[in-house]
């Protein structure tokens, strides 16, 4: 017979919170301090990140760190081709080819909601691709990753990488950074590759700004809303 202790179940309660709080307060930051990351504390999170559970152990990411002088190469070079008009050569799709309700209003609701806190009106395109250009600027943070998969591996390979992005990002929470997971630096992926000397039997599956938050940023001040538990759970009893 074992005997759990009021300290023991004190501890747990501690972890299970500081958990709830690092998932909880995860969102997508679109402005970023100029604050280095530690080498070291980058290493920790991915670290952790990996112990993320995947079919048959296969673990299938790869992962490219990018920082210094290539980070700021690689954003140059994702920013002119914004900037040049250059049209999106994603290598797979990402959202749906037809866009149907109910995930075409929560799409509107997100970009309309991020674009009033930063007061660009409906219409004002010029705006709107400036915003959208921060993007390829990982919005000033000084740590893009870029995230690739075998071109072989199939949807459920996908499914878990899912999960490794998702511990990076609570991770980096625990440790008092933020995050922004960026399906648009996947629009690209000829000119990361060349530049990061990624092999073609690889597919850029997106990447993700990381740093210390810009409390002053106005578009760090948008929140998404979520569905109710009614919305999206059965309960069978």
């Amino acid at each position: 017979m074992s005997f759990t202790g009021s300290d023991d179940i004190s501890a747990a309660s501690c972890g299970a919170e500081a958990v709830a709080q690092a998932v909880a307060s995860r969102k997508s930051v679109r402005g970023f301090l100029p604050r280095p990351v530690d080498a070291q504390l980058l290493r920790r999170i991915l670290a952790i990140a990996a112990t993320a559970p995947s079919g048959s152990n296969i673990q299938p990411w790869k992962v490219h760190a990018v920082t210094g002088v290539k980070r700021d190469e690689l954003a140059a070079a994702l920013h002119a081709a914004h900037q040049r008009g250059t049209a999106a050569a994603r290598e797979y799709e990402y959202y749906p080819v037809a866009w149907r309700s109910p995930y075409l209003e929560r799409r509107r609701a997100c970009g309309w909601g991020l674009y009033g806190a930063l007061g660009i009106q409906k219409g004002d395109r010029e705006a709107m691709s400036r915003q959208h250009g921060r993007n390829f600027l990982f919005f000033d943070a000084p740590v893009v990753l870029i995230f690739t998969i075998d071109n072989d591996l199939q949807q459920g390979s996908w499914l878990d990488y899912g999960m490794f992005l998702q511990n990076i990002m609570v991770a980096a929470r625990g440790f008092g950074l933020d995050t922004c997971p960026q399906a648009a630096l996947a629009n690209y992926p000829d000119i990361v590759k060349r530049l990061l000397n990624i092999d073609a039997d690889q597919t850029l599956v997106c990447g993700m700004s990381l740093g210390y938050e810009d409390p002053g940023c106005a578009a760090n001040q948008f929140r998404t809303e979520r569905m109710a538990l009614e919305e999206f759970v059965t309960f069978h009893e």
